[in-house]
């Protein structure tokens, strides 16, 4: 992969950040000045964070090579994927419904597939049958499908899934997400020790209109949690 999200670089203590969400260009480039690893475009068109294929063309514009470009869907039909992929140079897809394996893994790009975590759901028997995926993604259960601001369980996370951060290339990885901000992303990393966080409502002054500061304080947590275990 060229960018970093998904590459194991020479920091492999390093937390990766996912910013999801993004429909500005300063917020974009405001991302950007932080050092973050990936950038999240919602084409899910229920979400009041959903952009089109033609302003999603415009915003990926901006980001850079080195930066993952992430295109999250909702059990979106295979044209509906494609037509997507056709207009928008995207680097990772992300599944957040109910999506089978094979399905994930038509688009010759690697795949994010979402969890949403539950006491009923078991987790190892889910990363299983996405063993092809590049990251198992952990979010709250809701009405929604990702960006409500609850957090989820931590506890239900089993051992084995845990301790991702400096995993090798052929370990599975977790980002975690669900409800995370400034405030609880040291926690989470402390109990889950994900490869990657992902947020979106957390660093949001509305519905997809991201905080400058908000955005700044959230990886400022994450660095100085990464500093506490090295």
């Amino acid at each position: 992969m060229s960018d970093r999200f998904l590459a194991n670089d020479e920091d492999a203590a390093r937390t990766r950040i996912k910013f999801c969400g993004m429909t500005r260009e300063q917020d974009i480039d405001a991302a950007l000045s932080l050092g973050i690893d990936a950038l999240g475009f919602v084409f899910y068109r229920p979400s009041k964070r959903h952009v089109s294929p033609e302003r999603a063309a415009e915003l990926v514009a901006c980001v850079p090579a080195s930066i993952a470009t992430v295109g999250l869907f909702v059990d979106a039909t295979h044209d509906q994927i494609s037509a997507v992929l056709e207009r928008v140079p995207l680097s990772l897809l992300q599944f957040h419904g109910d999506e089978a394996p094979d399905a994930c893994g038509r688009f010759s790009r690697p795949y994010i597939k979402a969890a949403r975590v539950t006491p009923d759901l078991d987790l190892l028997e889910f990363a299983d049958a996405y063993r092809e995926a590049a990251a198992l993604l952990l979010d709250a259960h809701t009405a929604g499908y990702g960006g409500s601001g609850k957090v989820f369980d931590w506890s239900l996370v089993p051992r084995q899934l845990k301790d991702t951060v400096a995993a090798p290339a052929d370990a599975r990885r977790v980002v975690l997400s669900g409800g995370l901000n400034a405030a609880n992303v040291a926690d989470g990393i402390a109990r889950v020790r994900p490869y990657a966080v992902d947020v979106s409502s957390g660093i949001e002054s509305a519905k997809g209109i991201k905080d400058p500061d908000a955005m700044r304080q959230f990886v400022a947590a994450v660095r100085a949690a990464d500093q506490s275990f090295r």
